[in-house]
């Protein structure tokens, strides 16, 4: 994880805006055909603990639930989307631990983060080339990227 201060971020209009106290994992890319639905190719993210978190503005903040594992946050003025979070189940895959995953392209710069990982690859675009040397997975990583915490 990187180290630990105070971030913010929020969506392209506004409507949206969050402060972060906390630390925020290194960013993983995944490649999963539902990333590449919502972002347009893949989702770069960044991770923190829900207690960690505050959504200071919310007035375009929607969920849907993209998943019966998973929902997203997005702005519905803008489109920006903003968070991926599990849906709390009982039978919760290894990968899906609590936390809230911040679209990393919404926190304010500086950001300090670094690509730690690919994820999902064998879902990838095929107009999508990953030349940044970071490790690649085929599906999730289980934890076995260095520094997801």
């Amino acid at each position: 994880m990187s180290q630990s201060k105070k971030q913010t971020g929020g969506c392209l209009c506004g409507a949206v805006r969050y402060e972060v106290e906390g630390r925020l994992r290194d960013v993983i890319h995944c490649h999963c055909s539902m990333c590449q639905r919502f972002h347009g190719a893949s989702g770069a993210y960044t991770k923190t603990d829900q207690s960690s978190i505050n959504i200071s503005r919310k007035r375009g903040l929607k969920w849907v639930a993209s998943s019966l594992k998973a929902r997203r946050g997005f702005c519905c003025e803008c489109g920006s989307g903003l968070f991926w979070e599990p849906v709390d189940q009982p039978d919760m895959d290894p990968g899906m631990e609590p936390g809230m995953w911040i679209v990393a392209g919404t926190l304010d710069q500086p950001t300090g983060l670094a690509t730690i990982g690919h994820i999902f690859v064998s879902q990838k675009a095929d107009f999508v080339e990953i030349t940044c040397g970071a490790p690649q997975f085929t599906e999730d990583f289980h934890d076995e990227i260095e520094g997801d915490e």
